[in-house]
């Protein structure tokens, strides 16, 4: 029945109903058993509970002779056992423990966590789902036929209708709840609107956050900070700051202050948008409205500072923090340990960590993760493994991340092998190696000129179904290139761009030193001005990789007008274009520009290394020859 009306109709057909006066019978007996014996009794009657239907369960649920806790019972062990109930059932019994007295003996917390029970069972139910316009019909005959007015009772009714509603993530019935309440002119409760604000907050529906949010300020619905901040969250995590200050400002004017928890989301919002002048914007006018930072907000501004590279903000704000008398939590030192480890002081980190154990904190995974991706990079992988051990003796087991960190470790420092151990091990966990990790055990392979390994992998890597990304693309055409497989190499190039993955400056840049060292400079060329074609700025291993081609060409004013561009392109050029320079001017016998570029190269800071004396000896000899 979808409207008031045939709800209407259905009731006087039952009243006109010939079976009414068995139904009554039925009800009668049931009840009485259930009075003398409980629910349980009626197993050895399975003749009255086979002729259960709708009016005989509401008769049941709606005598008064019955508590409130017989009923519940009842209720249970028809709908385990015999007889689905109807929506009319789960109200009429709602009601029943609602209106139960004091001396039952369902104690109020217990009775409440009961209706809130039945509400859930009967919403998730799609048996039962029908309009609110229903739901009211049927509250409506219950208060009816209990002869009270029932207004509270309603109210109470629709307010926890609407919660449930939106705890299930059912936001068009939640709503439909909500204006049947604004249109009787029910009391709307701002803890109920703010769990439907949170559960659409959660499922990502920002823009119907912001629009009932609005309609809550409209209606007059008492409106305090917290709901103003679930909102504004939601706009400042998806980049709409700008929505969020003006929503802001426009509360402000109704008496809404803002607090420390919402200046933390813009905090949040404008470092994910790298704008620091409005992270600044926020830190003055917190200090304007007398709110002050904390713990929270120095955690968001470390983290931040330290994601961009700004090392030394980072460390000032802790230490202001620690002045402040900010007592630092487990992720303000997760966050620092972080920003020392990027900076490459991984002594520093380390004190940090025993300090914060010293305290009584205890690190979390990510904390470990931190400090064993500084010691990594730093090559110290018998620390490593230290902390690995650690962490595990402490109950704490390696996720993704920090077994991807020890793979590439373990790569980066030549240990290959033990990488390849630790994904085996990985995977025995249950752990799906993952692209990453693929990656930087190929590329290790490859350091060690293991590249029929690295190929291996990398296709082993496609059949096991983890799709390849830029960077795998990449090694196997630098390995192609190695190999001087020149048509291969072209292949994967294709074949990446087809699969979606757009080549980077690296991938040009493998090509590009491919073809050079082959003397094949035209198509080294052709792939310059199409990275540049394609917005790529080319890069100090572009410019080298084409000096050294050049210079293998014989080509070395070629070679020099390119090296002459690269402070024009502002790129300065490293050890290894200045020996390709000046190898390339040793072997065309220009000694005297080759000194010259020695000496240059020596004022830069740069160590010429064994190939540069040796080409420059080889110059003079050129020369008097």
């Amino acid at each position: 029945m979808s409207t008031p009306k045939m709800w209407s109709n259905l009731k006087k057909a039952f009243s006109s109903n010939p079976s009414l006066k068995l139904n009554q019978e039925i009800a009668g007996k049931i009840s009485k058993t259930l009075v003398s014996s409980g629910a349980k009794s009626l197993q050895t009657t399975p003749s009255l509970l086979s002729s259960l239907n709708s009016q005989t369960v509401h008769l049941i649920l709606s005598n008064h002779i019955l508590t409130a806790e017989s009923c519940l019972d009842f209720f249970h062990f028809i709908r385990k056992n015999y007889y689905k109930p109807d929506l009319r059932a789960y109200i009429t019994l709602i009601f029943k423990l609602y209106r139960s007295r004091k001396s039952d003996k369902l104690h109020k917390s217990q009775k409440f966590a009961e209706i809130r029970h039945l509400f859930n069972c009967a919403a998730v139910d799609d048996g039962l789902r029908v309009p609110v316009t229903v739901i009211a019909s049927l509250v409506d005959d219950a208060c009816n036929e209990s002869k009270c007015n029932g207004a509270k009772f309603k109210e109470k009714f629709f307010d926890l209708l609407f919660r449930v509603y939106a705890d299930n993530k059912m936001f068009g019935e939640a709503l439909e709840a909500f204006e049947h309440m604004e249109k009787k002119g029910f009391h709307i409760d701002e803890r109920s609107c703010l769990v439907y604000l949170l559960a659409l907050r959660r499922g990502g529906q920002v823009d119907s956050c912001l629009r009932f949010f609005r309609r809550m300020v409209n209606l007059d619905v008492e409106v305090t900070v917290y709901s103003l901040t679930i909102v504004l969250d939601g706009l400042c995590k998806r980049g709409d700051v700008e929505m969020g200050r003006k929503l802001m400002d426009e509360v402000a004017a109704k008496g809404v202050k803002a607090n420390v928890v919402t200046y933390n989301a813009f905090i949040e919002g404008y470092f994910k948008r790298l704008d620091l002048g409005g992270v600044a914007e926020i830190l003055t006018l917190m200090e304007k409205e007398g709110v002050a930072c904390n713990v929270v907000t120095y955690t968001l501004l470390i983290h931040g500072f330290s994601n961009i590279g700004k090392i030394e903000e980072a460390q000032r704000l802790f230490e202001e923090m620690r002045e402040k008398g900010i007592e630092a939590d487990v992720y303000v030192y997760t966050s620092i340990i972080s920003c020392n480890c990027r900076s490459g002081n991984v002594k520093r980190a380390l004190v940090l960590f025993d300090e914060m154990t010293d305290k009584g904190l205890i690190p979390s995974a990510h904390t470990y993760g931190a400090l064993i991706h500084g010691v990594c990079k730093a090559g110290q992988m018998e620390a490593a493994q230290m902390l690995v051990n650690e962490m595990q003796g402490k109950g704490i087991d390696l996720n993704p991340v920090i077994f991807n960190t020890l793979i590439d470790g373990y790569c980066e420092s030549g240990m290959v092998d033990e990488a390849l151990r630790l994904q085996v091990v990985m995977e025995k966990k249950g752990l799906e190696s993952d692209v990453f990790a693929y990656n930087s055990i190929a590329s290790g392979l490859c350091k060690l000129n293991r590249k029929d390994e690295a190929k291996g992998l990398l296709f082993s890597m496609v059949e096991r179904g983890v799709s390849p990304n830029t960077m795998s693309f990449t090694t196997l055409i630098d390995i192609y290139c190695k190999e001087g497989n020149f048509v291969e190499a072209k292949r994967v190039f294709r074949e990446m761009e087809e699969k979606g993955n757009v080549p980077n400056i690296i991938t040009y840049n493998v090509l590009i030193d491919g073809y050079s060292k082959r003397g094949n400079m035209k198509e080294a060329h052709k792939l310059k001005d199409e990275l540049e074609n394609r917005g790529l700025i080319p890069d100090v291993y572009t410019c080298t990789s084409l000096i050294h081609g050049e210079c293998i060409d014989g080509k070395v004013d070629m070679a020099l007008k390119l090296f002459d561009e690269m402070p024009q392109r502002g790129l300065v050029p490293n050890v290894v274009t200045y020996t390709a320079m000046i190898s390339g001017l040793s072997k065309d016998g220009r000694s005297e520009e080759a000194f010259k570029l020695y000496d240059e190269m020596k004022e830069t800071g740069l160590t010429p290394d064994d190939t540069v004396y040796s080409s420059l000896v080889g110059s003079l000899h050129s020369a008097k020859s």
